[in-house]
């Protein structure tokens, strides 16, 4: 049903929640090539996002290139053996047992940015509290899920990098600060449960104990 002057209705809705329900955290790609058309278009939709005094500080840096690729899955590497250094017992061995990127078979990489400096919406919004503009590109990477995800496609977040290593290699301005690193594909599986749940890693708790009153 189409929305009629912002309103939608019990069908959208339920769609909407059903599309919540099947956005997961993909690792495991095809390896067949995505549409430029298809890229764009989520693009475009994540373009949608609101963001603080409509300052739209997301950059997003579509990574083509073999040589930054490659600095990035080293890094990936070295930071991955050290976060497993953290883990002892059982909880090491799941870890080892998670694949926790899709580099390799993802055939789109898209680094995304915020532009701290933007003159775009004036400081609207952000004088007291200018992490909002990093909000508001977060705010846009769940958009982009949300429309990669719809159209068939999956997204893994890679957030086991060191930020400057990716700066570097992708020769951003000045200014520009990491936020992600994602990884776009059609999902070899798709699962309305998430990975980490299905591999026991951290079940999902009861709402109710994130829910406060004051």
């Amino acid at each position: 049903m189409n929305p009629v002057e912002g309103h939608f209705g019990d069908q959208f809705i339920e769609a909407f929640d059903e599309l919540l329900r099947w956005r997961r955290d993909v690792r495991h790609f095809k390896t067949d090539p995505i549409d430029d058309d298809v890229v764009e278009g989520i693009l475009r939709s994540a373009e949608l996002s609101p963001s603080v005094g409509n300052s739209q500080p997301w950059r997003w840096v579509d990574v083509r290139s073999p040589e930054p690729r490659a600095v990035v899955k080293e890094t990936f590497m070295r930071c991955n053996a050290d976060a497993l250094n953290g883990y002892r017992g059982e909880r090491a061995q799941k870890y080892l047992s998670l694949k926790l990127a899709g580099l390799d078979q993802a055939p789109v990489h898209i680094a995304v940015f915020c532009e701290d400096g933007t003159a775009q919406g004036h400081g609207l919004g952000r004088q007291t509290m200018p992490e909002t503009l990093a909000y508001s590109v977060v705010t846009a990477i769940g958009s982009l899920w949300l429309a990669a995800r719809a159209r068939g496609v999956g997204v893994g977040w890679i957030s086991i990098v060191e930020p400057d290593d990716v700066c570097a290699a992708l020769d951003v301005p000045d200014g520009w600060r990491f936020v992600a690193y994602l990884c776009l594909g059609y999902p070899v599986q798709v699962e309305s449960t998430p990975e980490l749940e299905r591999a026991g890693w951290q079940a999902r708790t009861d709402p109710r104990a994130r829910y406060f009153v004051r």
